[in-house]
């Protein structure tokens, strides 16, 4: 069987946090799915993704008491995602975790058959979107773009990618059909 672990991954600037906000908001409130809230070392923004924020002591505490099912660097940030936050993974849940690109093989090793929600945007819109957060300079959002990994899904997984550019609804409505065609989705 799958494992029905959609695995959404991104470029910093592709609106992964706006587009999984508008997926929320259109799904319906009974359908099982659930989303995997991340442990980060990082405060928590108001206008960003609703995480458990602790201190870096914090973080390594837990990593080293084993309560992170997965767990990656990137960025300057240390990420986690508890066991508890997948435990609703038993049939017929499906839940969404917000991941990266190079821990993508030790997921996949985890949960087989996963999906890989690739959420993307062109060079231009992603230095756009980064140079107006503010929080960079331009030669680190130059140099951010310039290493950014190439994609590589283990075989076994599936790929859905989507191409943030156009109006949130329009991306919206093309992710929300995208889910739809994968085995198992509820059709309710």
């Amino acid at each position: 069987m799958k494992a029905k672990l959609i695995y959404v991954v991104g470029p910093s600037g592709a609106g992964k946090d706006s587009l999984l906000n508008w997926l929320r908001a259109h799904l319906a409130a009974d359908l099982p799915v659930a989303w995997a809230r991340r442990t980060i070392n990082r405060p928590a923004a108001l206008d960003g993704e609703l995480h458990e924020s602790v201190a870096t002591d914090e973080f390594n505490q837990l990593l080293s008491s084993q309560q992170f099912a997965m767990h990656w660097a990137a960025n300057d940030h240390l990420y986690g995602i508890r066991h508890a936050e997948l435990r609703s993974l038993a049939d017929p849940n499906w839940v969404f975790v917000n991941g990266s690109r190079p821990h993508i093989p030790q997921a996949a090793q985890l949960y087989p058959g996963m999906t890989v929600l690739h959420i993307t945007a062109d060079k231009e819109v992603l230095r756009e979107r980064l140079l107006s957060r503010g929080r960079e300079s331009s030669q680190a959002i130059e140099n951010r773009l310039d290493r950014m990994p190439k994609l590589q899904v283990p075989s076994g997984c599936q790929l859905i990618e989507i191409h943030n550019h156009e109006r949130l609804e329009t991306t919206g409505q093309q992710l929300l059909e995208a889910l739809k065609s994968l085995p198992d989705w509820p059709t309710r």
